[in-house]
């Protein structure tokens, strides 16, 4: 008769039945496009009443047995390792208080002693430190990883940027290995705060002299941005699952990415924003004067400072009222007004609801001023406040201004009426698309017969032509390798790496001529076209807006900067404007012969 299992109710059973296994996920270098380590993972079997790690783990916590249940897997990994074909490096787990534990009861050393003697080379050897959010004495850690390194072990930090670890304990403990939590790699080629964030840490891993591992790598189109990123190492279920054996290969989805030469199209910010000006730009230091000033008080202040446009009013420290140089100007000129005015309270004439802006305000939100019914913040200006308390002032003249620019830097980033990517990232990805030595095609989009429509039906029409020529551009390209930007007003560029690019702009040219008719109005349809004045003011017959592309085909080598490319594109654009077919091609060799004519016709100064 079978020997019935020995009942498991103590997690110490699970340990001395030997029911725990070890499976290795394997972290791939990218560069080199091979395996470079494996992490190992610790997998209860059957009869275990626990069937996964957190659940055995929550189990030892329970009857104060987490350290012994850390160290036996780091124990079995390690013997496992050392039996095992394969010996690239091994990643194990400890969290920061198995550590210092395991320092302290000479487990560690232990342990670390048995595996050498078993013929395991420590060197490598990397532990994970895990929950160092735990982590209160550095120098306990400190002492620990002394002796791990005296073995010739490394250190890594995992989880990093879950939200609990610690860029302080980075600084202080300089792991050789930082792994990226998977929060940060999920749908990152569609998230464009996340990208940001793992360029940060990319400097911030040079600062420190760490490698970083990317965890939670799940598709094709997360590696292909993670390698284009220049990311050195990563690990997921796309490159590997957990199993009983280390892996020397990688499946052939991750093999055809790594070896891909195309770019990936990076996510872009969808609207423009300037998130760091304030209204602290603005401020203008300036003195106030006590709501109970008089109109003589003022206009003797005014005399002594002809820099200020107005005073603000106070009580305290907080501004209740605002009165404007032209006000006194103006009051001063009337017959008798000093007389009798002079020595009375300013606040007979002042505006004693006046616009308060605090100083942290973005300058965005302060657009509705420059669109209010009141006017008076434009010609009189506003007060500046932090907490309530008065600051200083600031003027219609700085607003206008300042919005103007924050709006015509953020259209370099991102198109506000279509949010797509403006002239900055359309640069960026042509210099990336030129350093990666690939064939690509630059194209150069924009209408026929537009400014005729837009005269004739209003901007806000025009705007939705402009929206629907972007939707059609946008919907004919393939979003992981066509980077679709707006230089503005109709001006769109396409940079293109799918094979069937000639059918994409055929099929966008074609259904944007085709739903441009129904934004006329049917008589206009009916027509073909509107009257209207052209450029010199003459009245003329206009066709119905249709679009136009300009094709250059780049190949390797043959430019070498991102004007040269848009200079090339916007040439074949005006040679399609007079095509038939709204399309024309112009072979990158052609281009170039062109670009160097036009050099040697207008030579720059010397």
């Amino acid at each position: 008769m079978p020997v019935a299992p020995t009942p498991v109710s103590d997690v110490r059973d699970v340990v001395s039945q030997g029911l725990l296994h070890i499976h290795f996920q394997p972290i791939v270098h990218m560069a080199e496009g091979r395996v470079f380590g494996h992490e190992a993972l610790i997998r209860p079997q059957s009869p275990s009443p626990w069937t996964t790690p957190d659940t055995l783990f929550a189990a030892a916590r329970q009857c104060g047995w987490t350290i012994e249940l850390e160290l036996e897997c780091l124990r079995l990994a390690l013997q496992a390792w050392a039996r095992s074909a394969e010996r690239g490096w091994l990643f194990v787990n400890l969290s920061a208080e198995a550590l210092i534990q395991a320092l302290m009861r000479d487990g560690l050393e232990r342990v670390l002693r048995q595996a050498r003697s078993a013929g395991l080379p420590l060197s490598c050897v990397v532990v994970e430190l895990t929950e160092h959010e735990h982590v209160q004495n550095v120098d306990a850690i400190q002492q620990a990883l002394s002796m791990l390194r005296r073995y010739g072990g490394s250190l890594a930090l995992d989880d990093f940027g879950d939200g609990r670890s610690s860029l302080r304990l980075w600084s202080e403990l300089r792991p050789e290995f930082v792994k990226i939590d998977k929060y940060f790699i999920r749908h990152v080629h569609e998230t464009s705060h996340k990208l940001k964030t793992l360029r940060a840490l990319q400097q911030l891993a040079d600062t420190f002299g760490s490698r970083l591992i990317a965890e939670g790598v799940e598709d094709a189109d997360e590696l292909m941005v993670l390698r284009d990123l220049g990311m050195d190492f990563v690990q997921g279920y796309f490159l590997g699952r957990p199993q009983a054996q280390a892996v020397d290969a990688l499946p052939q989805e991750a093999l055809d990415v790594l070896g891909n030469r195309e770019i990936a199209v990076l996510p872009q910010d969808r609207h423009a924003s300037n998130r760091g000006l304030t209204a602290r730009t603005l401020l203008k230091p300036a003195p106030s004067l006590p709501a109970t000033a008089t109109h003589d008080e003022v206009a003797a202040l005014f005399n002594r400072r002809p820099d200020l446009h107005a005073v603000a009013l106070v009580e305290g420290d907080r501004p209740v009222g605002l009165i404007a140089r032209k006000t006194v100007q103006d009051l001063y000129l009337r017959l008798y007004f000093r007389d009798r005015y002079g020595p009375r309270p300013c606040t007979l004439h002042a505006n004693l609801n006046p616009l308060l802006v605090d100083v942290h305000t973005p300058v965005e939100q302060l657009t509705k001023v420059l669109t209010s019914n009141d006017q008076r913040y434009l010609t009189e200006g506003y007060v500046i406040t932090e907490g309530g308390r008065y600051l200083g002032l600031g003027t219609g003249e700085q607003l206008v201004r300042a919005v103007t620019e924050a709006r015509i830097e953020a259209a370099r980033h991102a198109n506000p009426l279509t949010f797509l990517p403006g002239n900055v990232p359309i640069t960026l990805h042509i210099e990336r698309l030129l350093d990666n030595g690939q064939d690509f095609v630059a194209c150069y989009a924009d209408l026929n017969h537009f400014k005729s429509y837009n005269d004739h039906y209003g901007y806000w029409r025009g705007d939705e032509m402009i929206r629907l020529q972007a939707e059609c551009l946008t919907g004919a390209c393939d979003p992981r390798r066509d980077f679709v930007g707006h230089v503005g007003g109709d001006d769109f560029v396409l940079l293109m790496q799918s094979a069937d690019w000639q059918r994409r702009i055929e099929s966008a040219v074609a259904h944007f001529n085709r739903r441009a008719r129904g934004l006329f109005d049917e008589a206009a349809r009916a027509a073909g076209g509107i009257w209207a004045e052209d450029r010199q003011g003459v009245q003329r017959f206009h066709p119905c807006t249709t679009l136009s592309v300009g094709v250059l085909k780049v190949g390797p080598d043959q430019f070498h900067r991102a004007e040269e490319v848009a200079s090339a594109a916007a040439w074949a654009k005006h040679l399609a404007k007079q095509s038939a077919g709204g399309i024309h091609l112009m072979d990158g060799r052609e281009a170039i012969a062109r670009l160097n004519q036009q050099a040697a016709a207008h030579p720059l100064p010397g």
